[in-house]
């Protein structure tokens, strides 16, 4: 017993040896278990979902229990850790959602949930739609998660719409959207081009929620088969094909004329004539086909059309001598070709059911001719792509710059010097395709022009004299067929595009301009104010020249000017009538334009007497030719001024972009009015079909 005492001490020694030396021992203490959840924070729509994961650490048995902070009423989660929200935000909104470790329950991990109501929506049906110029569509408005239904109508982002733009009845469901008259157009690349417009619902209980449509307005009675005028048409051989693409053109049928008993179409000679490559008819054999709709509307000669006259006569624009035109007319190659009263789409005096003005024949004659009387006057056209437009006569005696092709799409091109024409006001008053309407009176329906050109600010047109004096045969005149004087109905509807141009706002005026005016007038204010009918004497934008300053006086209606300059060292003057104004003796620009607006801005339909035009003429005949031959100048005419009512202007076209010479704001004692565009060119609609399908639609004013 006693020799074993001594092995147990060994051994217990041994151990305690072994263990200070670290050769053995006893385990490893586990790892303690964790558990992350991710995404750690994340916020949910109400109804909606989020998926979360969880990471367990510290155990080979990696699966969790979840579970939601305040049982169902807080939403649920799957046994995959897939959250669902309740069907309403709870209160407070912050949910937890937790993963436990199912190989100790003590462990778990959290992610904090906020939960939001759900996000409303505004959907307006249909979400697009096309239609005729006047016509009207109803939209509604589809919203959820939102307490309301409730919306304000926009178009184009002005609320109830605008006349360029179409009308909208605010604040109803559905709204009822009516067509403007005229298809509203956009300047890109230096031509007027037609545009879609916007419908857009707001929600009233949630301004930031909005839905919205496209609207496409097409003249589409005047693009397919009609036997009115204002349609589309053209000559039959306008197109040019190379290699497998095939292009073609046409423009506006645009009034009934007679001579000697027979009936023509007049339009122009790029229209009927293809720029001088047609051929008329000789006695024997008819002249080119001229069909209805154009070749630009029937995929370049494959759709349907219908032969309606024979190219008879046209002026040569590049050979033609005497008063230039560009004028072309067909014979009617039998009686109800075309209406045989001469009405033409949207120029009656009188609507249909729908509220559409119904075709209307022009007062029957000659016309109206050129004279001074002419300028401010409101006018109207209705042709093959805008439709039913409205505006005013800007300016006469005008002479022009216009660039043709030699052709359809052709790549050579020359130009032609016209004199006194007529320009019409505003960059919608014409589209490519809408060449050869005929522009009337919008009060009287008398023919004044024939529209053959334009930029994308301004349109022209030849004075119906010389047109109708050109075609004369001998003691065989020519007229218009048409029946009574009577208003162009479709100009005083609500949707009619606005006749008058906008007036430049003072933002328009760099500041160091407004500056410049400002030291001016300090120079001279004793001497301004000394006029007795002057009240006030402020600054701001002039009407004659985009981007210039000019001294504003405020004076008394029908009072005198005698006195009052025209300039001050360079600087414009602009005169704005009223009754008594609120504010006296020198103003700041914001002053002035407060005023300016109190007194109702005029601007556009200016019109002059017969006494100012002749004075603008005298300078118009000696100062033409020297103008006409500056660098950017492309024409100059004779309109009214806008900051003098009442006063003439020698209207100035220059050309954007090119450098010109400074424009003075008097010309021999003549204010002057600038008009910058892009170059005139003679617009026609052309359409490109390759491999028998059309590509696309393009134009060239």
């Amino acid at each position: 017993m006693g020799a074993t005492y001594p092995c147990a001490l060994v051994c217990v020694e041994l151990l305690i040896v072994a263990g200070c030396g670290g050769g053995g021992g006893s385990p490893t203490p586990p790892t303690p278990i964790s558990v992350t959840v991710s995404p750690a924070t994340a916020m949910v729509t109400a109804g909606g979902t989020q998926q979360f994961t969880a990471t367990v650490s510290g155990a080979s048995n990696t699966t969790v229990t979840w579970s939601v902070g305040g049982g169902a009423a807080n939403g649920t989660i799957s046994a995959a850790g897939l959250y669902t929200a309740p069907a309403t935000a709870p209160n407070p909104s912050q949910v937890t959602v937790t993963a436990t470790s199912q190989a100790d329950p003590t462990k778990s991990g959290t992610a904090t949930v906020t939960v939001v109501p759900p996000i409303g929506t505004v959907a307006v049906i249909p979400n697009s739609a096309s239609l005729l110029p006047f016509t009207a569509q109803n939209f509604s408005v589809q919203t959820t998660n939102l307490s309301s239904s409730a919306v304000t109508w926009q178009v184009n982002g002005v609320t109830g719409g605008s006349q360029a733009t179409g009308f909208i009845s605010n604040g109803a469901n559905p709204g009822l959207y009516v067509a403007p008259g005229g298809v509203p157009t956009i300047a890109m690349s230096g031509q007027s081009n037609p545009t879609t417009v916007t419908v857009t619902a707001v929600s009233q209980v949630n301004p930031s929620l909005s839905g919205s449509a496209t609207v496409t307005i097409t003249n589409g009675l005047a693009q397919n088969s009609t036997t009115f005028f204002g349609s589309s048409g053209g000559n039959q051989k306008d197109s040019m094909t190379s290699g497998m693409t095939t292009t073609c053109c046409s423009g506006t049928l645009g009034s009934l004329v007679t001579r000697g008993g027979a009936q023509y179409i007049l339009s122009n000679n790029h229209v009927l004539a293809r720029e001088d490559l047609g051929t008329p008819t000789n006695g024997t054999t008819p002249g080119d086909n001229v069909i209805e709709p154009g070749l630009s509307d029937i995929n370049c000669g494959s759709g349907p059309f219908t032969i309606v006259a024979n190219l008879a006569q046209f002026y040569n624009l590049e050979t033609g001598t005497g008063a230039k035109i560009d004028a072309a007319i067909a014979q009617l190659t039998q009686t109800g070709a075309m209406d045989a009263q001469g009405r033409i789409l949207y120029l009656g005096a009188t609507t249909d059911s729908n509220n559409v003005p119904v075709p209307g024949a022009p007062h029957g004659g000659s016309g109206l001719a050129e004279t001074g009387a002419l300028v401010g006057r409101a006018v109207a056209k209705s042709g093959r792509t805008t439709g039913l437009t409205c505006s005013s006569v800007s300016s006469v005696s005008t002479t022009i710059n216009v660039t043709y092709p030699k052709g359809c799409n052709a790549n050579t091109e020359f130009n032609v010097q016209y004199v006194n024409q007529i320009t019409l006001a505003g960059g919608q008053f014409s589209a490519s395709g809408d060449s050869g309407s005929l522009v009337v009176t919008q009060d009287t329906a008398d023919p004044v022009g024939l529209l053959y050109a334009g930029s994308d600010q301004d349109t022209t047109a030849n004075p119906v004299a010389d047109v109708l004096n050109y075609f004369q045969s001998g003691s065989n005149s020519m007229t218009f067929v048409g029946g009574a004087t009577h208003a162009v109905i479709g100009c005083t509807l609500p949707t009619a595009p606005a006749s008058v141009v906008a007036a430049v706002p003072l933002a328009a005026v760099p500041k160091e301009a407004l500056q410049n005016a400002v030291a001016v007038r300090a120079v001279h204010e004793s001497e301004l104010l000394g006029y007795p009918a002057v009240q006030a004497l402020g600054v701001g934008a002039s009407q004659d020249r985009a981007g210039e300053a000019a001294i504003v006086f405020f004076m008394r209606k029908g009072a005198g000017r005698k006195g009052i300059p025209q300039e001050v060292d360079g600087v414009r003057t602009r005169i704005v009538e009223g009754e008594e104004f609120a504010k006296r003796g020198v103003l700041t620009a914001e002053q002035s334009e407060e005023l300016e607006q109190a007194a109702a801005r005029t601007a556009g339909g200016l019109t002059i007497s017969d006494a100012e035009f002749l004075r603008a003429k005298t300078v118009h005949g000696a100062r033409g030719e020297e103008w006409m031959s500056k660098p950017g100048v492309q024409g100059l005419g004779i309109g009214a001024s806008g900051d003098s009512p009442g006063e003439a202007a020698l209207m100035i076209f220059l050309i954007r972009g090119v450098a010109h010479e400074t424009i003075p704001a008097v010309i021999d004692g003549v204010r002057t009015r600038v008009r910058e565009s892009s170059p005139f060119v003679a617009g026609f609609d052309q359409v490109r079909a390759r491999g028998g399908c059309s590509a696309r639609v393009g134009g060239k004013k």
